[in-house]
């Protein structure tokens, strides 16, 4: 098999891993998004410092997933353009 097509089978698997991470992360951020919306509920009802502090780091948590989903899609368009280049230059 010839160098580039091993490149582009590498890069086929390092998509199919960020794809996994993303599914992850974002099964993850959907438990942390009810985590924040309870927090901010019971800091709106009780008006408690604690509950106020718990939904603040909740808050933190959910902005935290959502850019470390964000930079894993970023990772696999990246993949996704590297291997498209690749074909391209494959079928030449």
């Amino acid at each position: 098999m010839r160098r580039l097509e091993k490149r582009i089978f590498r890069l086929a698997d390092e998509i199919a891993r960020v794809s996994e991470e993303i599914r992850l992360a974002e099964e993850e951020l959907a438990i942390l998004r009810h985590l924040d919306d309870d927090a901010r509920r019971d800091a709106a009802v009780t008006g408690s410092p604690i509950d106020r502090d718990d939904a603040r780091v909740a808050a933190q948590d959910v902005a935290r997933f959502e850019r470390h989903v964000m930079s894993l899609r970023e990772r696999r368009a990246e993949l996704e353009e590297r291997r498209r280049s690749l074909v391209e230059r494959l079928g030449a």
